[in-house]
C-alpha cells in the first residue's frame, strides 16, 4: 500500500489510464473483427463499409496518440488487402 500522497495519486492515475487503454484496445479489436467477419462471409458491400469505418476509427486513435502512425497504416493496409481480395 502506498504511504505518501504522490504514490497514492500515481495509483489513481495508473488505474485511470489502464481503464482507458483497455477500452481503446478492445475497440480496435472489435473494429478489425467486424471487417474479418464481413470478409469471411464474402460480402463485398458489408466489408467495404466496415473497412471505411475501421479506417476512420483507427486513424482517429492515431490523432489521440493511442497508437503510432505506422501501426495504424499497417493495420489498415492489411484490412484493405483482405477487402480487395473479395470477388464482387
Amino acid at each position: 500500500m502506498a504511504n505518501n500522497k504522490s504514490a497514492k495519486k500515481r495509483i489513481l492515475i495508473s488505474a485511470k489510464k489502464t481503464e482507458r487503454n483497455r477500452y481503446y484496445r478492445t475497440r480496435i479489436k472489435n473494429i478489425v473483427k467486424s471487417v474479418h467477419e464481413a470478409v469471411e462471409a464474402s460480402d463485398k458491400a458489408a466489408a467495404t463499409t466496415a473497412f471505411a469505418t475501421a479506417n476512420k476509427n483507427i486513424h482517429s486513435l492515431v490523432s489521440k496518440g493511442f497508437i503510432k502512425k505506422s501501426t495504424a497504416a499497417r493495420k489498415v493496409s492489411r484490412l484493405h488487402k483482405m477487402v480487395n481480395k473479395i470477388e464482387a
